[in-house]
């Protein structure tokens, strides 16, 4: 079963002169383990698309359902279960409590879930110490370079088991080298099982992908495979 199914949706801001219609009948379905990357200029509607996916937003028209359950059929506290259970969240800003260190930023959604803070201290350690960061475990975002912090706020993302990881231009804010250890933390998630939507920007970094999905003018455009050229460039393949 897909871990997300977005069906036909579309999304429509406004009304009469001021109608904006950002995504137009727009279908799209993730596997657990799937990285899927969202593409397309300005105003294509990849950050709305995203929102829905998360339920952050509700469409028009048209379903999401995550885990084969409609978001638009679960009532309030029900869909703030599902999305703090099941989805995790990155943003280009890091988003990190500057009061609490890397370790305490991360066991913060487990102790939300009523997890006891040793256990989930002890869980945000042992997640640290797989992504290569467990030296940071103390420090506070204040003293962690832009890749250790947007690094941390993937592992807060995924604590806990979150069937699917959804991110916004993750790397936008960081150098070649954090962009890339990013990258790399994003695929290893996906080989735990976890499932990845990435929006993004940067044609390198859509070709870690196992499929590239285009839009324009809120509609869906193109679906490649993507393939790395000499230089990490796409070159697609049909899907």
């Amino acid at each position: 079963m897909a871990i997300l199914e977005v069906d036909r949706a579309c999304k429509v801001f406004g009304s009469g002169e001021v109608r904006v219609t950002a995504l137009d009948d727009v279908s799209l379905s993730v596997e657990p383990g799937e990285f899927v990357a969202i593409m397309g200029p300005s105003g294509s509607g990849k950050s709305t698309l995203l929102h829905l996916a998360g339920g952050l937003d509700q469409p028009t028209s048209g379903r999401v359902l995550l885990g084969g359950r409609d978001l638009a059929s679960l009532n309030a506290a029900s869909l703030a279960h599902v999305l703090r259970r099941q989805i995790g969240f990155v943003f280009q800003s890091f988003n990190l409590l500057g009061s609490l260190t890397a370790a305490e930023n991360i066991a913060l959604p487990l102790e939300l879930d009523g997890v006891r803070p040793r256990k989930a201290m002890a869980a945000a350690r042992s997640l640290l110490e797989s992504i290569g960061l467990l030296a940071v475990a103390d420090r506070f975002p204040g003293g962690l370079s832009g890749g250790e912090q947007q690094r941390v706020a993937i592992a807060r993302a995924v604590i806990g088991g979150r069937s699917l990881l959804l991110a916004d231009e993750p790397t936008g804010a960081l150098d070649s080298l954090s962009g890339e250890l990013v990258m790399t933390l994003l695929t290893q998630r996906c080989a735990a099982g976890c499932a990845v939507v990435l929006v993004t920007h940067d044609v390198r970094h859509a070709a870690w992908a196992d499929r590239v999905v285009f839009l324009r003018d809120g509609r869906l455009a193109d679906e490649v495979m993507p393939q790395a050229g000499p230089e990490g460039l796409l070159y697609p393949g049909r899907a």
